[in-house]
């Protein structure tokens, strides 16, 4: 819907207009009405109308004035006088404004307004049409350069250069050329790249906000340099310097890259990683730095998020990196079953910090973890005090691939934060099903000696872990639960029952009946005679 303005001294024909013409049918919307240039100039900073119906003689400032100023700030906008006035000069000074709808109002009819304002609509429509697919087609040839570089790039990492002119008549069509320069090949890689994908829709929509983000640096740095996605997320930049330059060309690279990653940080909160390769004077060179950076996986790995780097070998400890395994092992498994987290954070910096002090091989690491997470799962498990959200393959993939130790320090924690959670809902059920089962299995054999270390074994538990959860669980020790358990029996079998005192002491499984008697008048403070005899008095009183 296009906005309108109406402006005319003559309050009159403002109301008559506002009100004889019907702007919603039109697809029209009347934003206002003024009595002067002045007050529709203030108005249109705010709110620029599309069209401007206006009178030319008023207070303050004129049509013609206004009209200047508008087309000043919007050139495209369509603008009809409304006047009193039919000398030729102001009709002079209409057409070199480009207006060309001069209309009077003596013998104006609103439907000829209408008319009029349909023809401008109509045109709106046409030109919105026109630069909506002028837009897009600029869209289309700029996705398809960036493609093209993409392939470009691709091709050169992985094919022979068979045909050097034709390899530089490609590189050409980019502003790659190495006649009177030299290149400097950048890579860049987004860093923690898991959580930042889970925040787009697809890879191709971050690939395009990457891309967008880090050619505008470059174009308002004016480098020179090309950029080309290689995935989602990677990417390279060629930078080109003429050889022999006064400036340090690593130096001026890694100031343009730290104004990249500032944007990329402040428009899509993602941190992006660079490795800086090896000057190249010709196209070999350039493929064998390429295919340096993208193999300098080791150097990478041990690389701090948002770090600069220039590439080089990272030599790596050839020493067994499962030395002190069974040590990690133990610290993680009590984290999970005691529900450390507090524990958590320093223990995996801990031993990250390990592996970047001592540099073992990234597969000999990532070999590491993954052992470590599935023999704590393994061994858990086997306790039922564990189940785990990953599935080992997924855990396997997702391990795999990761490229730096920061990312993997991040998963690592994730990770645990879950599995504690999801371990201690399933011990705290377990304990509460261990109760359970210690109390039905003391019901079901109140007629025999039952042990602590008898229940225990039948629950596959410890006898002093069990001994401490069922005090835990209940407020009572087990041997207190058993013997209220006998003593509450014993009451139900001298009410209900005729049966003699060592019959009683048998049906409860005491050895000895002294004992039993004892125990009784201890927890009642009546012997079982006495308590019988009581009973036996008041059912009768009754």
């Amino acid at each position: 819907m296009y906005k309108v303005i109406l402006v005319d001294d003559d309050y009159p024909v403002l109301e008559l207009l506002s009100e004889a013409i019907a702007w919603e049918s039109l697809d029209l919307q009347l934003t206002g009405v003024h009595e002067n240039g002045i007050s529709a100039l203030e108005a249109c900073e705010k709110d620029m109308p599309d069209i401007v119906i206006t009178d030319i003689g008023m207070p303050k400032m004129n049509g013609l004035d206004l009209i200047r100023e508008l087309q000043q700030r919007k050139p495209d906008i369509r603008v009809a006088i409304l006047s009193c006035h039919s000398e030729f000069h102001y009709a002079q000074q209409a057409m070199k404004l480009n207006v060309q709808e001069y209309l009077l109002k003596d013998t104006l009819n609103p439907s000829d307004l209408e008319q009029l304002l349909l023809q401008f609509k109509v045109k709106l429509d046409q030109e919105q049409r026109q630069d909506q697919l002028h837009t897009h087609l600029l869209n289309l040839v700029d996705r398809s350069k960036e493609m093209m570089k993409e392939k470009f790039i691709r091709s050169t990492i992985q094919e022979p250069i068979l045909d050097a002119a034709k390899w530089e008549a490609e590189a050409g069509a980019f502003g790659l050329s190495f006649q009177g320069q030299v290149c400097l090949p950048v890579m860049g890689f987004i860093s923690n790249y898991r959580s930042v994908a889970q925040r787009f829709v697809s890879n191709d929509i971050l690939r395009f906000a990457v891309n967008n983000v880090i050619l505008e640096v470059l174009d308002k740095e004016r480098s020179g340099a090309i950029h080309a996605s290689y995935d989602a997320k990677e990417s390279f930049m060629l930078f080109l310097y003429p050889p022999g330059l006064k400036i340090n060309p690593f130096e001026q690279t890694k100031r343009t890259i730290a104004l990249i990653q500032g944007a990329l940080h402040r428009f899509l909160k993602i941190t992006m990683t660079y490795l800086i390769g090896s000057i190249s004077t010709n196209p070999e060179e350039l493929k064998l730095g390429l295919n340096g950076l993208l193999g300098s996986t080791a150097q990478r790995f041990y690389l701090g998020e948002g770090e600069i780097a220039r590439q080089q070998e990272r030599e790596l400890v050839p020493a067994c990196v499962f030395a002190n395994y069974d040590k990690a092992n133990e610290e993680f498994r009590d984290i999970l079953v005691d529900k450390q987290e507090a524990a958590l954070l320093p223990t995996v910096k801990r031993w990250m910090n390990v592996f970047k002090e001592q540099t073992y091989p990234p597969e000999m690491v990532k070999d590491w973890v993954l052992k470590l997470l599935l023999d704590l799962k393994l061994k858990l498990e086997s306790l039922q005090h564990f189940r785990s959200t990953y599935s080992v393959d997924v855990m396997h993939k997702d391990i795999l691939e990761i490229d730096t130790m920061t990312e993997l320090e991040h998963w690592l924690i994730d990770y645990f934060h879950s599995a504690i959670s999801v371990t201690g809902e399933i011990m705290d059920q377990s304990k509460r099903l261990s109760v359970l089962n210690a109390l039905q299995y003391v019901s079901m054999n109140l007629d025999k000696r039952i042990s602590l270390e008898e229940v225990a074994e039948h629950l596959f538990l410890n006898s002093s872990y069990f001994s401490r959860l069922f005090k835990k669980e209940t407020g009572e020790t087990f041997i207190e639960y058993v013997t209220r358990m006998k003593m509450e029996r014993a009451k139900e079998l001298l009410d209900m029952t005729n049966e003699p005192m060592c019959k009683i002491c048998e049906l409860l499984g005491y050895d000895s009946q002294s004992y039993f008697i004892k125990i009784f008048k201890s927890y009642n403070g009546l012997t079982p005679v006495e308590y019988r005899k009581l009973k036996s008095f008041a059912s009768v009183k009754v």
